[in-house]
């Protein structure tokens, strides 16, 4: 029979316990070539003793032995020390005796006298290989279970800085979204400042056109980019020569007219290169077509005309009919939805002009205050501008929606102050709802 390899041994530590010199000897001679630290003791109480001080992995007892037998010792041990490996010698008569160490201290092997060296050699070092499998079993789990706490708090820290920082982000966008509509509502004050009397037109058809596009339950997208063709509608005048901008269209001669209707085309052009504004260039390109196909600059009629255009077509109308732009006269109130109402199917597309109607009837119904007209001296910071603040002389100060702080607040009252004159601010009621709006 071939040697078993001392090669890979682990440093174990083992006990050897008999009343017997003889078989102390034999045991220490075969376990120590294979790298085991070993230990001796002449009885049970020792063997008790000596596992107090040191570390062992594994126990051989024999099974007959003066005031305290194998079986009693290895129960002790088991009770005591229940991760060392239990190791039983007896002789073929202590079988009754062997059975009551297995049951009481649940041996892992128990070797018969007299015993082949290899044999005891392989019994050792497949219990102390069951061992150490064990004890790594033990150690990978304890490990794991490390890591996966360290996981959960690097996870739950991580869902942290991702909520903050996607708040940050939404912080950031929404900032960025009102500068982009500020920058918009401001070019459009630049604009209407050339209009003279006619001053706020665009704004009131960004307005308008902005409550039908909600009353026909179009996407906010739809929604803002229709508002943002309204402010931006007349983008295309700039060009124009200053008396054509207030003369009524009626009055125009065919050279005058001519010069008009290329400011659809020349306002798409102006927005061309910015993406955000692609629908929005659509939109004023097609403001000045009509359901009949008598409009310009490309004759579209009935629904090759895009949706936001027809809207954009009736509120551009109604107030220009008023303000004295598309007729000889400036009409009343009743007399512009007359007007409309008398063309639709004809120059309006018949579904805009119902809700149209629906809008008007809203708004007359309305009987919440659209906003409050506060002093710059009765103003608090998270005041919110019911819409845009404009001086005597048409120049914007603040854009609509616009969130005051105390240094914009403490400006206000410091312009109020310098220029002499009272300052009325619209700020927005508690939780102000828009009429307009159809319930979900």
């Amino acid at each position: 029979m071939n040697d078993v390899s001392a090669e890979e041994t682990p440093p174990f530590t083992i006990l050897c316990v008999d009343d017997e010199a003889n078989i102390l000897s034999a045991l220490r001679r075969l376990f120590r070539p294979q790298g085991y630290t070993v230990h001796v003791a002449n009885g049970g109480a020792e063997g008790l003793e000596l596992l107090t001080r040191e570390h062992v992995d594994l126990v051989i007892s024999d099974m007959r032995m003066p005031v305290m037998d194998g079986a009693r010792f290895l129960s002790e041990v088991r009770q005591r020390y229940p991760d060392t490996v239990r190791l039983l010698l007896t002789g073929y008569a202590d079988m009754e005796s062997t059975i009551e160490a297995i049951n009481a201290g649940q041996i892992t092997r128990y070797i018969s006298k007299p015993w082949n060296d290899q044999d005891v050699l392989l019994t050792v070092r497949e219990a102390l290989a069951r061992k150490a499998l064990e004890k790594e079993k033990q150690r990978l789990e304890t490990l794991a279970q490390a890591q996966n706490e360290e996981l959960k708090a690097l996870n739950a820290s991580l869902e942290q800085k991702v909520e903050a920082r996607t708040s940050e982000l939404r912080v950031a966008h929404d900032k960025l979204k009102q500068n982009f509509l500020t920058s918009i509502r401001v070019f459009s004050n630049l604009i209407e400042l050339r209009e003279g009397v006619i001053s706020g037109h665009s704004k009131r058809v960004a307005d308008l056109a902005r409550k039908m596009a909600i009353r026909l339950n179009f996407s906010s997208t739809d929604v803002q980019d229709i508002m943002l063709a309204g402010l931006l509608h007349d983008v295309g005048k700039i060009g124009l020569p200053d008396h054509l901008l207030a003369k009524p269209v009626s009055h125009m001669t065919g050279e005058e007219l001519g010069l008009l209707r290329k400011h659809p085309v020349t306002g798409q052009a102006a927005l061309m290169g910015l993406e955000s504004l692609r629908q929005v260039g659509t939109f004023i390109r097609s403001h000045h077509e009509r359901w009949d196909g008598q409009g310009y600059p490309d004759r579209l009629s009935g629904l090759a005309i895009p949706f936001g255009a027809r809207i954009l077509t009736i509120a551009n109308d109604y107030d220009g009919l008023q303000i004295g732009t598309l007729s000889p006269r400036k009409l009343r109130q009743d007399e512009a939805i007359a007007f409309i109402q008398q063309n639709r199917g004809k120059r309006y597309c018949p579904q805009s002009v119902d809700i149209f109607l629906e809008v008007l009837g809203a708004l007359e119904v309305a009987t919440q205050p659209t906003h409050l007209e506060l002093a710059p001296a009765a103003l608090r910071p998270g005041m919110v501008l019911a819409k845009d603040l404009v001086t005597k002389e048409g120049v914007m100060l603040l854009a609509a929606d616009f969130v005051l702080e105390e240094n914009l607040i403490r400006q206000l009252r410091e312009l109020e102050a310098t220029e002499g004159t009272r300052l009325v601010v619209p700020i927005k009621p508690p939780e102000a709802k828009d009429p307009t709006a159809r319930p979900a």
